[in-house]
């Protein structure tokens, strides 16, 4: 057999199979959320929509309102008519673990994504089978948005579950002031939850990034909730309103539109379109990254 035949052959064998593909992407599924960090994660943001719902029946339980009267309609404002529907409880919750929770989960997970298996010197062993960097890289990033899936929808049953035991359910009123059927407002829930989801691809794809510049699996997930948290104070400073549209946390709250009647696409758009970006450039930085660097680890 000539050389050209042996070195094509040994390509042949190690050209993984779609469904060798599946079985890494199975692999990563299982590991990640088999660890105990990661559903200490889980357990947090579980909770918070448990003890925001205790907080407001003990708050109510004289008769009084709860939360802001009022107001644009935006997060925290669904808290005063929790009482009045549960189903608020849903949408409440989503606004408050989206601008630190869930963003801080999703950095974690992000984060220790590639630099977590330098650290545990697993790293060489995976790209030794017929991974290639580019699909262990995409197989990373799916998980890491699986994640951003489930943790949200954790928040999101969490939240209904506390609403329906604490509070009536029925028809709900738009913040246009319009009435939808339970049924509606459960299917605008579910949408909500998703738009939340997707809103953090770009976390997820900076924390990819991060991921990839070091072989320390603390320092990466540091350096990405501090990059979150960083962002998070600029986009509040008056003096950089010309900056903040373009920060990946503006649009986040944008999707309590989907509670007005008819909805407003505006932000909502601007928020995914801003969220595709940052994949796109942060996610070309990582696969960049990942495919030139030596691996030691």
């Amino acid at each position: 057999m000539s050389r050209a035949e042996v070195t094509a052959e040994a390509g042949a064998v190690r050209a993984p199979s779609p469904l060798w593909t599946f079985g890494l992407f199975r692999n990563e599924l299982v590991t990640t959320f088999r660890r105990w960090r990661t559903i200490a994660l889980l357990g947090v943001l579980a909770a918070v929509p448990v003890l925001i719902g205790i907080a407001i029946k003990i708050e109510t339980s004289d008769g009084s309102g709860a939360g802001p009267r009022g107001g644009g309609g935006e997060g925290p404002a669904f808290i005063s008519q929790i009482t009045n529907n549960g189903l608020f409880l849903v949408f409440t919750a989503l606004a408050a673990t989206l601008p630190f929770f869930l963003p801080m989960a999703i950095g974690v997970i992000a984060g220790d994504a590639i630099a977590g298996e330098g650290s545990a010197g697993t790293l060489r062993y995976l790209l030794v089978a017929p991974a290639g960097r580019t699909r262990l890289l995409l197989t990373k990033y799916a998980t890491t948005m699986t994640f951003c899936l489930v943790a949200t929808l954790v928040v999101a049953v969490s939240a209904l579950a506390t609403g329906a035991l604490l509070f009536p359910l029925g028809e709900l009123t738009t913040i246009s002031g319009t009435r939808i059927s339970f049924a509606e407002g459960l299917g605008r829930a579910l949408l909500i939850a998703l738009v939340v989801a997707a809103s953090l691809i770009g976390v997820a794809a900076l924390g990819l990034f991060v991921s990839t510049l070091t072989g320390s699996g603390i320092a990466a997930m540091a350096t990405t909730v501090g990059l979150l948290i960083t962002i998070q104070i600029l986009d509040q400073i008056p003096q950089l309103h010309a900056l903040q549209p373009y920060f990946f946390s503006h649009y986040w709250l944008s999707f309590a539109d989907l509670m007005r009647d008819p909805v407003y696409w505006d932000d909502l758009v601007r928020n995914l379109g801003l969220q595709a970006l940052y994949a796109a450039v942060f996610g070309s930085a990582a696969w960049a990254r990942f495919t030139t660097k030596d691996i030691t680890a």
